[in-house]
């Protein structure tokens, strides 16, 4: 059920929600000679998927119904808490997510948790698979996650149906036996996640996508028992640095049914100096030229739009 939008309050939430997000908070470059305080429009919109267009509608008070996707990931972009995306919901006329479904909500203390691992990248992920969090450590090791259409950051979708466009993503699990066992994993952990959440409707959107998509997934689904995420050893393939083979880590997080996923090396190995290069070289590999030194008008100007239309 809807009722009638609050434009002007949402408009000054978003506004003040936005310019208190740094880059860094979110696995984006800064960039040189920034102008604005907190996310520029554009970068709020490539982090929920709309366009910039849209974002700044919104803002000033003029856009339309936010649907609930587009609700849910401009929380997750602004990293609200749960009495925000609340408040969010409520002004853009909206019914918050109800008890039964998974969260896509990452907590406040998740988030500080995911700040200080500076010098390894971390995940933050969800009971089916979403990549929810990550920091800017993730995106040098395994790609620019912000180029990927937030409807795509799934672990499934990403592993079962590939798309040209997830090309900003560096391979993972090229390792001998690592591709095979990574799908196993995957699969068991989704029959987990649709034991708990038999009336989840993204979880039933995502199983419908796989089975119709993939003969793999309907192989695996059909053999898999359920389970969850075990420590093992991935081997990322890095543009610049090569084949890396780390220890991957799964923390979890038993209140939101999240996963934090940490990506480390032992000391003294070539994948811990590549690490340790990487802390100094960071987003920098994948910073975006139009984003290093334009003020938040020019940049939206650079880009009419933002390239990506609001899905409803």
């Amino acid at each position: 059920m809807t009722t009638a939008v609050n434009r002007a309050e949402l408009a000054t939430v978003l506004r003040r929600a936005r310019a208190r997000v740094s880059p860094a908070d979110v696995g984006l470059p800064a960039g040189l000679h920034r102008r604005v305080a907190g996310l520029r429009r554009e970068e709020l919109a490539m982090l929920a998927g709309i366009s910039v267009d849209y974002v700044v509608r919104l803002e000033q008070g003029r856009g339309p119904h936010p649907s609930a996707s587009v609700l849910g990931a401009l929380a997750r972009a602004l990293r609200l808490g749960d009495d925000e995306r609340a408040e969010l919901f409520h002004l853009a006329g909206s019914a918050p997510p109800t008890p039964g479904t998974i969260a896509l909500q990452v907590r406040a203390t998740v988030l500080r948790l995911v700040d200080r691992f500076v010098d390894l990248p971390v995940l933050v992920t969800s009971a089916k698979g979403d990549i929810l969090a990550w920091n800017a450590m993730a995106s040098a090791l395994l790609g620019d996650l912000s180029a990927v259409r937030p409807e795509r950051r799934n672990m499934n979708r990403l592993r079962f149906l590939p798309e040209p466009g997830d090309a900003a993503r560096h391979p993972v699990g090229v390792g001998p036996g690592e591709s095979a066992a990574i799908a196993a994993q995957t699969v068991a952990s989704l029959r987990t996640a649709a034991a708990r959440y038999p009336g989840d409707p993204g979880l039933r959107r995502l199983l419908a996508d796989l089975q119709a998509g993939s003969p793999e997934f309907v192989a695996l689904w059909r053999s898999e028992p359920a389970g969850g995420w075990r420590s093992h050893r991935k081997t990322v393939l890095h543009p610049r640095l090569g084949p890396l083979v780390l220890d991957c880590d799964t923390l979890l997080v038993p209140d939101d049914d999240q996963s934090v996923v940490v990506y480390s090396a032992a000391a003294g190995t070539p994948e811990a100096g590549a690490l340790s290069l990487l802390t100094v070289v960071g987003t920098e590999m994948f910073l975006p030229a139009d984003l290093v030194d334009q003020p938040e008008d020019a940049a939206s100007a650079a880009r009419p739009g933002g390239g990506r239309a609001p899905s409803r």
